[in-house]
């Protein structure tokens, strides 16, 4: 192995729409201007938001004369109308693990976006985390993602498939001699009200790190500002950039909830990677 390794970041959950790409984009784009060298790998062969989200930030940036930084991105891609959560044949399975490691080698960071179902591929994926952060929607509805609620006690009852599936990629992820996996649990789309379910959720929030060993953070709350912003391939932390002086209340809020995120993983310093 090389002195230099990256800190892989795998952002991870079998439900959609959990806001996976959103997270690794905002992720990506803030590390880099932090002065990072990072590449990222889209997993997700059939969906590839992550992917699409870097092509239009690259043909914004050509259209606008503007110089965005960019990742080194890599994008599996599985043409050979194979079916959905079909198994790695061999040869896929040692590229991706060239690709991964080759990759980890020559950059500050890696972030991996993974498919939002299960397969092999994404659990192939999560054995690769020095982090993972699985974003989930502040509802009762995404956390039996993780784990299953006693409805009479309005307790964890047991974890969910997913969990169970991030223990196994722990366990491999160690026997491979890759030491310990950082699991964050990420609240995303949180509500500006004070409201019941939300109090809930965060409990039972409490309740499964405790049990299952995972940190819980608080990720972004709901904005508009986060759906528009993907057609441009923008995130929070260009606007002052690409539209100086339009910076509003809730863009200075959200671009804050960005650096508690990426101060809540516990990056390695650069200068003491370099």
């Amino acid at each position: 192995m090389s002195a230099k390794r990256a800190h892989v970041v795998v952002l991870g959950n079998e439900k959609g729409g959990s806001g996976k790409s959103t997270t690794a984009m905002h992720l990506i784009v803030a590390c880099l201007r932090e002065g990072r060298s990072v590449a990222s790998v889209d997993l997700d062969a059939r969906q590839g938001t992550l992917t699409r989200y870097l092509a239009n930030r690259r043909d914004f940036a050509r259209a606008e004369g503007l110089a965005l930084p960019m990742p080194a991105h890599y994008a599996v891609d599985r043409r050979n109308n194979l079916p959905l959560g079909a198994a790695l044949l061999p040869e896929e399975r040692d590229r991706l693990r060239l690709l991964l490691d080759g990759g980890a080698i020559a950059h500050d960071l890696l972030v991996i976006d993974t498919p939002g179902s299960d397969s092999e591929i994404s659990r192939f994926g999560h054995a690769y985390a020095d982090t993972l952060i699985t974003p989930i929607n502040d509802s009762l509805l995404d956390f039996d993602v993780l784990a299953h609620v006693d409805p009479r006690t309005m307790t964890v009852k047991a974890p969910s498939h997913y969990s169970e599936m991030v223990w196994r990629a722990k366990k491999e992820r160690a026997e491979r001699g890759g030491g310990s996996m950082d699991w964050i649990v990420m609240r995303n789309r949180l509500s500006h009200l004070d409201a019941r379910n939300k109090r809930e959720i965060e409990r039972l929030m409490r309740e499964f790190g405790a049990r299952l060993g995972c940190r819980v953070a608080h990720g972004f709350a709901e904005r508009v500002i986060y759906r528009e912003l993907f057609l441009h391939g923008l995130t929070m932390m260009d606007l002052p950039d690409v539209k100086p002086g339009a910076m509003s209340m809730s863009h200075v809020a959200a671009r804050q909830e960005i650096r508690a995120l990426i101060e809540a993983i516990r990056l390695p310093d650069v200068r003491a990677a370099a």
